[in-house]
């Protein structure tokens, strides 16, 4: 059996690892995009797929491991696991991986292909659970069954990430932001998932006593926008989209309710059809929630200019399109859900008049 001094020792070469990886992890860019219907209002995205592991959830990877190892959760040879949408869990098998431990991700069975591929490769086992089962409680109970160290994104995101520094998302956006002729953003819009990343960077905007707003973009029926008026939490509804990684059925511990300005429900229609809009723009591909985010850029953007403001928005792409291959961007799986994407696509186009070459980049 390993001494206290061993297990430290393990502990305090985990950790250096995860800092040496964070050392040589370069941030990630900030993509300016002009559209000459928003005269004076200036669009940007914080491109986290160009992480290492392909999306935003690299840098919540890498709070949850040290969290858990500071709080003597993880200990050497221990067995990880955590309930995942997919993007989470990539990150986490990536991360277990650089320290040598086994790695579980509880996702729901409809999780895409590429993604199972992508974990598995990473050596992690998938376990894909049918709708209906909580894959938190299920990955809780197995945790506690076989005495595996539970990351739990779900409870521990806006806890486990230093929302006051250490180049949080906010701080990286605000520091990427100086040199721009709006360097105070009018509004930060990002997803709710875990709810850790509007929580960071909702409370990082206060914490610098900055004007901007966040608002938070949502399927249609998500779980945060229908308790967001009311606080009603018990009450919400199940969601059902086809957006991984948002629109949660229920709502989450580290989603917080007064750090956000606004939220914006966007129809899954309306986000495919921007994430493909996004290829188009950018020249890269990404996920659903990215769609969901362009769309709520343009509903504030035309509220801002038919208000005669100006000023700038900034927004996340979430992570790597292919992911979704075999889904959101598959015209028969999309009709299979009853998506019809040419006539959105067609009225998105028409709306940022992208045939007549008013969006650059």
């Amino acid at each position: 059996m390993a001494t206290c001094f061993e297990n430290r020792a393990w502990v305090h070469s985990a950790i250096a690892c995860l800092e040496q990886e964070a050392a040589r992890s370069a941030d990630t860019h900030l993509l300016k995009l002009d559209m000459a219907g928003f005269p004076g209002i200036h669009f940007y995205f914080k491109d986290e797929s160009s992480h290492p592991t392909g999306s935003l959830k690299h840098r919540l990877a890498r709070s949850l491991f040290l969290y858990a190892l500071c709080n003597g959760r993880l200990q050497e040879g221990q067995s990880v696991i955590d309930a995942s949408s997919g993007s989470t869990a990539i990150s986490e098998a990536w991360f277990a991986r650089l320290l040598g431990l086994r790695f579980t991700a509880v996702m729901p069975e409809c999780t895409t292909p590429r993604k199972i591929s992508v974990l598995q490769s990473l050596g992690a086992e998938c376990d894909l659970v049918p709708a209906g089962v909580d894959t938190s409680e299920h990955a809780r109970e197995r945790a506690r069954a076989e005495g595996v160290c539970y990351l739990d994104q779900f409870g521990l995101a806006e806890r486990a990430t230093d929302w006051r520094g250490n180049n949080n998302i906010a701080e990286s956006i605000l520091t990427q932001m100086q040199k721009e002729s709006n360097p105070i953003p009018t509004w930060i819009v990002c997803g709710a998932g875990t709810g850790g990343t509007s929580a960071t960077i909702g409370r990082y905007l206060r914490y610098r006593r900055l004007p901007t707003l966040l608002c938070v973009a949502e399927p249609i029926g998500g779980a945060f926008a229908q308790a967001w008026q009311t606080r009603a939490i018990t009450e919400t509804k199940p969601c059902n989209t086809i957006i991984e990684g948002i629109g949660r059925s229920h709502i989450e511990p580290g989603f917080m309710f007064d750090v956000v300005d606004k939220i914006i429900e966007v129809a899954d229609v309306d986000s495919c059809a921007a994430a493909w809009l996004l290829e188009d723009i950018l020249g890269r591909c990404y996920g659903g929630s990215s769609g969901t985010n362009l769309i709520a850029c343009l509903q504030l953007a035309t509220a801002m200019r038919d208000r005669g403001e100006t000023g700038s928005i900034v927004s996340l792409l979430c992570d790597r399109g292919e992911r979704y291959a075999e889904t959101l961007f598959e015209r028969t799986w999309l009709a299979q859900h009853d998506i019809v994407l040419d006539d959105a696509l067609g009225e998105l186009r028409q709306y940022l008049g992208q045939d007549d070459g008013m969006i650059k980049r």
